[in-house]
């Protein structure tokens, strides 16, 4: 039994480009230096093979893994109209307590990027975000144990 996995449109089209560049380019890309590394000789202690074939099992581990992803997703279209926050929104946030705004998108795990600003549905705070209105409070105990303050300004599609 897999989790649900939610993805945007956008998120799928990422995901289905990047599959595509791993089962095309990186895979002839690994299996080209494999090769050249075995014309060295003896690979018993040939790093150059070591390391090709490392990557070649993390290529491979990463297509299972995005195949495995996009068999099990949910595609999240854009949201319909709506006055509360879900998976796809726009939220810009006010930290009550030092005045800054910051705004994120709430997408599934599969495509969080927070150093993006997209915010995972499972994090602390996409968790207290889902289903709020403009004007809402919420308080988030982040994983250090800090507590934040937010204040929905608003909700964009």
């Amino acid at each position: 039994m897999h989790k649900e996995i939610a993805l945007t449109v956008e998120g799928q089209a990422k995901l289905e480009d990047e599959l595509r560049f791993l089962e095309t380019v990186r895979r002839r890309e690994v299996g080209q230096r494999i090769k050249e590394a075995k014309e060295f000789g003896d690979i018993s202690e040939n790093s150059e093979y070591d390391d090709a074939k490392n990557e070649q099992a993390w290529v491979e581990s990463r297509i299972a893994e995005v195949n495995l992803i996009l068999a099990h997703a949910t595609i999240i279209a854009s949201p319909k109209k709506s006055d509360r926050v879900t998976l796809g929104s726009k939220v810009e946030l006010q930290d009550t307590e030092n005045r800054d705004v910051h705004v994120y998108q709430l997408v599934g795990s599969a495509e969080a990027d927070p150093g993006n600003y997209k915010i995972s549905n499972e994090s602390p705070v996409g968790q207290a975000i889902i289903g709020k209105k403009k004007g809402e409070s919420v308080t988030v105990t982040v994983p250090s144990g800090r507590i934040l303050e937010y204040t929905v300004l608003s909700i964009t599609r």
